[in-house]
């Protein structure tokens, strides 16, 4: 989890220190924390919510501009600091837990931040797949190969499975790099602030057969998808048009989607 430790703030960060079960690293770059908050963008009245604030960098200068914001904590410790703010509201949970919905204001839609810890960054992204209609936008911090995937356009290494099962549902952007060097203490990988945006109109109302042709035809992305994903559609019944001749990387999102409607 890159918890984000302004070094205005060191007094802090000196009285926590990171925990390798939460897989915390504490962003020590001004400079960066300024970038992602200019990037966000917070302006007062937003109803937003931060996953994992862990010491409250990025927190303060959010709250700063919003007036109010609530924050996602599993870590008790930090969950207790962070309620001596006045301007906060602590949800002190599992975030895969969480039900955005109860979080949603009566008018208007969310807009959710963090800094996702890298083990459960997917699980977490899916998660809120399910709230998409609630979402405004979403900026997250992961680790840069997870947004190069995120991202990827199709016949790239990169495309597979979470590319097509986010890309059909978000208009998705990588915005910036973090070195390692910008931690402490330092990962081992380099990080990048991804961007989000629901899309106003997507083309599918239920995911599960989308979700399940997609990790089908990836299963053995090698192959050509004759041997998966044909099969698959075979054994349905499916007389439709679907060219199986090619690999799945080389399929583009929209013709998942069109494939999963007709079915």
């Amino acid at each position: 989890m890159w918890n984000c430790a302004n070094p205005r703030n060191k007094s802090l960060t000196l009285k926590h220190q990171a925990r390798k079960r939460f897989g915390q690293h504490f962003l020590q770059d001004g400079p960066a924390l300024d970038a992602i908050v200019r990037a966000i963008a917070p302006h007062a009245g937003d109803a937003m919510v931060e996953i994992g604030p862990g010491l409250g960098a990025m927190t303060q200068p959010l709250v700063e501009r919003l007036g109010r914001l609530t924050v996602i904590e599993l870590d008790r410790d930090l969950a207790a600091r962070l309620r001596a703010h006045p301007h906060l509201q602590v949800v002190e949970a599992d975030v895969l837990r969480v039900d955005f919905a109860t979080l949603k204001p009566p008018s208007g839609r969310l807009r959710v931040v963090g800094n996702l810890p890298y083990n459960i960054s997917s699980p977490i992204l899916f998660h809120l797949l399910e709230f998409a209609p609630l979402i405004a936008d979403q900026h997250f911090m992961l680790q840069k190969e997870v947004v190069e995937r995120m991202v990827a356009e199709p016949s790239t290494a990169a495309y597979g499975r979470l590319s097509v099962m986010l890309q059909w549902r978000y208009a998705m952007e990588s915005l910036l790099d973090v070195p390692p060097e910008a931690f402490e203490p330092p990962p081992k990988v380099m990080s990048a602030v991804v961007r989000m945006v629901p899309l106003a109109e997507p083309p599918l109302q239920d995911t599960r057969r989308l979700g399940e042709l997609v990790q089908i035809a990836f299963s053995q992305r090698r192959k050509l998808l004759r041997h998966t994903l044909g099969k698959w559609l075979e054994a349905r019944g499916f007389t439709g048009a679907f060219d199986v001749q090619r690999r799945a990387e080389e399929v583009p999102v929209a013709e998942y989607v069109a494939l999963a409607r007709a079915l």
